[in-house]
């Protein structure tokens, strides 16, 4: 089939979470089984700095707010994709610098509605027709808010390919003001609470759930969770009523990028039956020297993510003056996020000196550096839709500490008398996400770390689990197939 993604990140030209990551590694999964997947981002200054041989392929207008912007379509090369990465390049809109929804103060871009709707009719109108070429996609798999209303234009497209529609975290529902939808020129029929109007605004996620063929979310547990008060942001209604419209299939991850047979930023490589013990504790020795701290043999946390409620950050830091007092782990945090939260950390990092190192930022190497040298790898999200963190840790022997939620349960069995016994084992399941909890957990862990043997024995089960895309690419092909059919 062809196959045209859309999206608004992708990894390696530019990325702010695991959503660029699946957008870099969904498509070729998906070139591998024989389709032919091609990929569309907006025109970022990142982006055109990150990619060569540009083709202008055209200009087209599009309605903006209240004015027509000039849309050029550009064909750029990147080696894994070859020459089809599409980029929608209007300067005024996307040529902005660092993060692509974001001003560096942390306020959201307050033309974002615009950005967004313009980049979704362009997509739009690529899905009808790829200037100078005859490739016209079956099918148009749209991810997150972003991409909202490019099923919704497509609605009004006679012989319109499937649309698919991917939500990766609901939290993010790309809602906007009525003023902002009437300035922007979107179809009157639209404000309805059976379209796209909700609770006054208007929500280009509830867009994408409402006017697409199928929605899918990237785990079968939250596809569960979405349809409940608890988990479902207002939309719970919305997704209870797709009914089987509606499947959650996990995402995988690249095998070839984390892998620590051949991962080129840490400092041995190893594999389950080859170096395994040696090479932990020398990628061990080089965080600690790289992030300051004393070498030792006490057990090594870890934390890569972004700073904000959602990833259980404050449980982390309300439990780690007890943990320090009273163990002698020792602890590498990598992230950015809400400032309370990278100063609360710095703060316990001065008290700790010795104990803790915060890393604010993001940093590619220190990410893999962490999964290789950490020796656990702490996790406490209070929801999360897949999560890609805890399958890098399972891939680098480094068994997570997990909430019970999300992809997290879907990926992660929890250490018990039983699974030890058979061999299932791969991780540390909190069964309640408060710190109290999290750390009794951290205490279970650290106690079994002890035990050299089963330590050992829970790693390399945590390392031989089947991560990568095969089993989820073949279900997305399958859906593919069954829209494509279903519009015949």
């Amino acid at each position: 089939m062809n196959i045209l993604f859309a999206a608004s990140e992708a990894f390696p030209f530019i990325k702010t979470g695991g959503l660029g990551d699946v957008i870099h590694s969904l498509p070729l999964a998906l070139n591998k089984l024989g389709n032919d997947v091609r990929l569309v981002l907006p025109a970022y200054r990142d982006v055109l700095a990150s990619v060569d041989t540009l083709k202008d392929l055209g200009t087209i207008d599009v309605p903006g707010a209240g004015v027509r912007r000039k849309v050029r379509i550009i064909q750029a090369h990147e080696d894994t994709l070859g020459d089809y990465l599409y980029l929608i390049d209007v300067p005024e809109l996307f040529d902005r610098p660092g993060n692509p929804y974001v001003h560096s103060d942390g306020y959201a871009w307050p033309d974002n509605a615009e950005r967004y709707t313009v980049f979704s009719r362009a997509v739009a109108l690529l899905a009808k027709w790829v200037p100078g070429s005859s490739w016209r996609p079956d099918v148009v798999h749209c991810h997150d808010w972003q991409t909202g209303l490019v099923p919704a234009f497509l609605s009004m497209v006679h012989n319109a390919p499937a649309t698919v529609f991917t939500i990766h975290n609901l939290a993010y529902d790309g809602y906007f003001s009525q003023a902002d939808f009437n300035h922007l020129g979107l179809p009157p029929a639209w404000w309805s609470a059976e379209y796209a109007e909700f609770y006054g605004g208007f929500s280009m996620l509830k867009a994408g759930m409402v006017f697409s063929d199928h929605v899918t979310t990237v785990s079968p547990t939250y596809a569960k969770e979405i349809c409940t008060p608890e988990f479902g942001y207002r939309f719970e209604g919305v997704l209870g009523a797709l009914g089987d419209r509606l499947t959650g299939i996990l995402n995988g991850i690249d095998l070839d990028v984390w892998n620590p047979q051949t991962d080129e930023y840490i400092v041995q490589n190893y594999s389950v039956d080859n170096n395994f013990i040696e090479a932990k504790f020398a990628n061990k020795k080089d965080l600690l020297g790289r992030a300051g701290l004393a070498q030792s043999d006490a057990p090594l946390l870890g934390f890569i993510g972004r700073l904000v409620e959602q990833k259980g950050v404050d449980l982390i830091t309300d439990m780690l003056p007890q943990l320090f007092e009273n163990t002698g782990a020792n602890m590498v945090l990598l992230g950015s996020g809400h400032m309370a939260y990278e100063t609360s950390l710095m703060d316990l990092a001065a008290r700790y000196p010795d104990r803790l190192h915060v890393h604010i930022g993001y940093s590619e190497e220190l990410a893999h550096q962490i999964e290789a040298g950490a020796d656990m790898f702490i996790m406490p999200s209070r929801f999360e839709p897949c999560g890609l963190n805890q399958m890098y840790s399972l891939r680098y022997g480094t068994p997570p500490v997990v909430n019970n939620t999300g992809g997290l349960a879907d990926t992660v069995v929890d250490v018990s008398l039983q699974t030890l016994q058979d061999r299932t084992a791969t991780g540390f399941v909190v069964k309640q996400a408060d710190s109290e909890t999290l750390y009794s957990t951290i205490l279970n862990a650290l106690d079994l770390y002890n035990n050299i043997k089963l330590w050992q024995q829970l790693c390399k089960t945590a390392m031989r689990q089947e991560l990568g895309w095969d089993a989820s690419a073949h279900e997305y092909q399958k859906l593919y197939q069954a829209e494509v059919d279903a519009k015949k």
